[in-house]
């Protein structure tokens, strides 16, 4: 509500005494911006992942779903979540570090789904 007239508070009356956004309103914007840092950070994993089932498929010559459960199986087994087991595969691709404790359920999970050895895998004893 606005007038004119001067207020006995020093506040103009041309200006809004009233909040110009209810509550309810600046709650959903809070709510909305929220949903959608939820949403860009699973795209970014959904994308690091895609990206680690391809190196799965390269590499390990399985399929995307073989590739997908390979991921899966090595982030049960060495219970590091599945975004972060594709992280590690992507850093494997580029500079040909995998931690030991990954390797291994790595390798046996390929071994399952695939034909393969990891490349710059120690040969079989």
């Amino acid at each position: 509500m606005t007038s004119d007239a001067p207020s006995g508070d020093g506040v103009p009356h041309d200006v809004p005494t009233e909040p110009s956004v209810p509550g309810e309103v600046v709650e959903e914007i809070v709510e909305l911006r929220e949903e959608v840092d939820q949403l860009k950070e699973a795209v970014t994993s959904h994308a690091t992942v895609d990206q680690a089932i391809g190196m799965m498929v390269a590499l390990g010559r399985v399929t995307p779903d073989e590739g997908w459960a390979v991921l899966r199986e090595v982030s049960q087994r060495t219970n590091i979540k599945l975004r972060n087991i594709a992280e590690l595969i992507l850093i494997w691709g580029r500079n040909g570090d995998l931690p030991s404790d990954v390797r291994a359920p790595l390798e046996e999970a390929l071994d399952k789904y695939g034909p393969t050895q990891i490349p710059g895998a120690p040969p079989p004893p």
